[in-house]
C-alpha cells in the first residue's frame, strides 16, 4: 500500500508515530466524452462568463460568492498562509465513546493506520486498549489542508481511522418534504412487517454483494475490444500497447470476480435467496389470509 500521510496519534502523554493508507478504493469505470463524428476527446476550456475569452491559469483567482454576484477574493498567498497555520501532523484524541453512539450518517472516509518508525509498541498498546474497552477515540486532525473530525477504532487486527462530518455538515432531516408525522399503525400490518423482517434477517457477509453493473460494463468493454470495435481519433491513433494492457487489466478484474470461492459463494447466495423468496411467499400468504 502507498503511504498517503505521516504523523502521530496523541492522547494524554502518549505519542504514537503513524502512517495512513487508504482503506477503500474507487472502482467506478471512468468513461471519457468523445466527439461523435471523429472520436476525439472533448476538451473543456476555461472561459470568462462575462467577456467570453479563454483565461490562462495565471489570470485565475479564487473567490467566495457571499451574495449572488458578489465575491470576496482570496489570494494564493493568503490561502497558503492559512494552510500553513492549519497544517498539523498530529491526530489528537480528545474523547473516548462507544461506536453505537455515532450514527453512520456522520461517517465519511476510511483510512488504515499503521505504526510509524519506533511506534510498534505504542501502536499495539492503543489497539489493545481500544479492543479491551470496546471504545473508539474521537480525534481532531488535518489532512489535505482541511481540519477534520475523526474516529479511531479497531478493524480486524488494525487501527482504522474514519473521518466524520461535523454536525453542521449534516442536513436537518426535519427539512425532508413529505415525511409523515408519527401516526397510529395497524397492529396486524405492523406484526406482518416485523415477521417479514425476521424471516429475511441474516448475518452480514459483505463478500456476497458485488457491483453487478460495473462487472457488466467491463464485460461489454472487453467484448467490444475482442470484436475490434475500438476507435481512435482521426488525427492521433492511441498506442496498441495501451489497448493490450487495458484488455489484460479488464480480463484480470473479470477473472478475479469469477474465482471458485466467489462462484461457490454466489451459488450459496442464490440458494439462500431462493429460500428467502419461499419464506416471502409464505409470509405474504399468511398476511393475505390474516386480512
Amino acid at each position: 500500500m502507498h503511504t498517503m500521510w505521516k504523523g502521530s496519534i496523541s492522547f494524554g502523554l502518549v505519542n504514537i508515530p503513524i502512517k495512513l493508507f487508504a482503506a477503500t478504493e474507487d472502482k467506478d469505470i471512468k468513461l471519457r466524452s468523445l466527439h461523435k463524428e471523429c472520436r476525439s476527446p472533448i476538451q473543456y476550456e476555461k472561459k470568462c462568463s462575462n467577456c467570453h475569452q479563454e483565461v490562462a491559469p495565471d489570470d485565475i483567482v479564487k473567490g467566495y460568492e457571499y451574495v449572488k454576484g458578489k465575491y470576496v477574493v482570496l489570494t494564493d498567498d493568503e490561502l497558503k498562509q492559512l494552510k500553513e497555520e492549519q497544517e498539523d501532523k498530529s491526530v489528537e484524541i480528545v474523547d473516548f465513546v462507544q461506536l453505537k453512539e455515532i450514527d453512520p450518517i456522520y461517517f465519511n472516509r476510511s483510512y488504515f493506520v499503521g505504526p510509524g518508525d519506533n511506534g510498534v509498541k505504542a501502536y499495539t498498546l492503543l489497539r489493545e486498549a481500544l479492543r479491551k474497552t470496546e471504545k473508539i477515540g474521537i480525534a481532531h486532525m488535518t489532512i489535505r489542508s482541511k481540519k477534520q473530525l475523526a474516529i479511531l477504532r479497531v478493524y480486524e487486527n488494525c487501527i482504522l481511522m474514519e473521518s466524520i462530518h461535523y454536525p453542521d455538515e449534516v442536513r436537518n432531516a426535519a427539512h425532508v418534504p413529505g415525511v409523515p408525522e408519527a401516526t397510529e399503525v395497524n397492529q396486524k400490518e405492523l406484526q406482518t412487517a416485523i415477521s417479514l423482517i425476521d424471516e429475511l434477517t441474516t448475518t452480514f457477509a459483505p463478500e456476497q454483494y458485488e457491483d453487478t453493473y460495473r462487472l457488466a460494463v467491463m464485460d461489454k468493454i472487453k467484448e467490444k475490444i475482442d470484436q475490434n470495435e475500438g476507435v481512435t481519433p482521426d488525427a492521433n491513433a492511441a498506442p496498441r500497447e495501451d489497448v493490450i494492457d487495458l484488455v489484460s487489466a479488464l480480463q484480470a478484474s473479470i477473472e478475479r470476480s469469477k474465482t471458485p470461492q466467489k462462484q461457490e459463494k454466489k451459488a450459496k447466495t442464490a440458494e439462500a435467496q431462493g429460500t428467502v423468496e419461499k419464506k416471502r411467499k409464505t409470509t405474504r400468504k399468511k398476511a393475505t389470509e390474516a386480512k
